[in-house]
């Protein structure tokens, strides 16, 4: 149960970024803990085994490039292929790949947060002064060892040239699948439900045998 509880916050969390500019779906992989081999307590014969139950061993996300979608706006960007975009946060350089830009207080290009968008060099970009950035500016990065750092942010070590390319006026589409992610919700929830039923059913049958011993004569 406590496995599938996890695994409900995952998939409530992608379903909540549906609508997320490049945004990456996460994926649990669960495992299940060793079984128990079951014997009669007169004969010692085997009877069978049995499950000790399961557990989340890690959580993937899946770093494959979604399809691009057009937005005629001058600030939007997406990467058509591999590769991530540069952020400086507080907490450092981060990478990303929602392009969904703006142009700060300073006339920076910059993220949905106030982030500064950084360029090939790890330079803030400068916006022009008719909105637009051109798109050569924007700098490109390799992270093979992308992590999430939130729903949106990667932490990791650029290295080497991406296999994508910078392109304007577009955004990255959202890699959740809705429909499949609401049919693993479901699954889920039955999952959980059927472990509540088997812990209702054994607090019964432990309630009713201790009313029963407890009924027995002197």
């Amino acid at each position: 149960m406590l496995a599938e509880l996890a695994r409900q916050d995952q998939l409530a969390n992608d379903l909540a970024n549906a609508n997320t500019p490049g945004y990456k779906a996460d994926r649990v992989e669960q495992q299940s803990f060793g079984e128990l081999l079951l014997h009669n307590t007169r004969t010692g014969q085997a009877i069978g085994v049995v499950g000790t139950g399961t557990q989340i061993t890690r959580q993937v996300t899946d770093l494959s490039p979604q399809a691009l979608k057009e937005t005629g706006e001058p600030l939007d960007f997406a990467v058509a292929g591999e590769g991530f975009f540069a952020v400086r946060t507080p907490q450092g350089i981060r990478f990303t790949r929602n392009g969904a830009f703006q142009a700060d207080a300073q006339g920076q290009l910059a993220d949905q947060l106030g982030n500064p968008v950084l360029g090939p060099g790890r330079q803030p970009i400068k916006v022009a002064a008719d909105g637009s950035v051109d798109p050569r500016l924007v700098g490109l990065f390799s992270v093979p060892n992308a992590r999430k750092a939130g729903d949106a942010l990667f932490t990791g070590t650029s290295s080497g040239a991406p296999a994508g390319e910078v392109r304007s006026g577009a955004l990255e589409g959202s890699g959740l699948d809705p429909a499949r992610a609401m049919i693993d919700m479901m699954g889920s929830l039955r999952v959980f439900e059927a472990g509540q039923k088997a812990i209702t059913t054994i607090d019964e049958t432990l309630d009713r045998a201790a009313g029963t011993v407890g009924g027995l004569p002197g």
